[in-house]
């Protein structure tokens, strides 16, 4: 799959104020997608949800803030031809237009993980204002995109901090397992610390319920379980076990591309238009 490096052209420069106008004082909203709990669809969820919000024509940009790089490699991007990702910006402060690549979906971007990250953190330790890097990153390009996505890596360290201190709201995938619920509550009061002290504006866009089996009782019991304690923090779109949707990530293309009549492609569609949706009453009530 060919992916190229955006050129950020003079024209595209001298004139974004006419070419941007609708979206000048507009700030793209940055989601990050978090769960210390390894295997509950963060990276799926956020390669599918960027791919179809952008099918749904907005502007999307995803950012790989997992050592791992599933996002990355699921997009179709090339680890080893990749020579500025995230880690370049964070460590070696490369300009993060540098860092942003396209992918086959119009309107879909991603800045790129490399394994360095994992050692990124140590590195941090010594920067003034560490836990705001990403933040300051992302800021000069919000207002190109309508959402910024944030792939965080499954643990509370420093990147993963970086990320929430980052975002507007946090997506919280639960799977549907018998050990769902636990390690939750750890999160809440990471997310809880972080709003008190580092990002006052930090909400919660939701808890998703991935792998779901309405065949299983006990899949039905998690999602009552979720539902009674978080209430209409829950979404109602819940994505659905489906093999189509697990294939994808081995062919480099979100599951929209690979198979548009799946299931999997249907639930993240319904997800992304649950985001929109509620994002657009939230700015009426504003």
């Amino acid at each position: 799959m060919a992916f190229s490096r955006i050129k950020y052209v003079t024209l595209q420069t001298k004139y974004a104020s006419i070419l941007r106008f609708d979206r000048i004082s507009k700030m793209g909203k940055i989601i990050a997608l978090a769960n210390q709990k390894a295997g509950v669809g963060k990276t799926t969820t956020t390669i599918n949800l960027a791919a179809s919000l952008a099918t749904l024509e907005k502007n999307v940009l995803v950012v790989d803030a997992d050592p791992q790089a599933n996002a990355s490699s699921g997009l179709g991007v090339d680890i080893k031809q990749v020579d500025c990702s995230l880690y370049e910006c964070i460590i070696d402060h490369a300009d993060v237009r540098d860092a942003i690549y396209t992918t086959d979906i119009d309107g879909l971007d991603i800045i790129p993980s490399h394994i360095d990250l994992v050692g990124a953190e140590i590195e941090m330790l010594n920067l003034a204002n560490r836990e705001k890097v990403l933040k300051n990153l992302l800021d000069p390009i919000r207002s190109d995109y309508d959402y910024i996505l944030i792939d965080c890596s499954p643990s509370l360290g420093l990147i993963t901090v970086n990320s929430l201190t980052a975002a507007d709201s946090v997506i919280i995938p639960v799977q549907c397992e018998y050990f769902a619920l636990e390690g939750i509550s750890k999160l809440l009061n990471t997310i809880k610390i972080i709003k008190n002290k580092l990002n006052t504006r930090l909400e919660i866009e939701g808890f998703l319920l991935t792998m779901y089996d309405s065949r299983l009782r006990l899949a039905n019991q998690i999602y009552d379980e979720v539902k009674r304690h978080f209430q209409e923090l829950v979404f109602k779109t819940v994505i659905q076990r489906n093999v189509k949707l697990s294939e994808s990530p081995s062919h480099g293309l979100p599951v929209i591309l690979y198979d548009a009549d799946s299931t999997g492609s249907k639930n993240h569609l319904a997800l992304a238009k649950e985001i929109i949706n509620k994002n657009s009453k939230d700015e009426e009530h504003q």
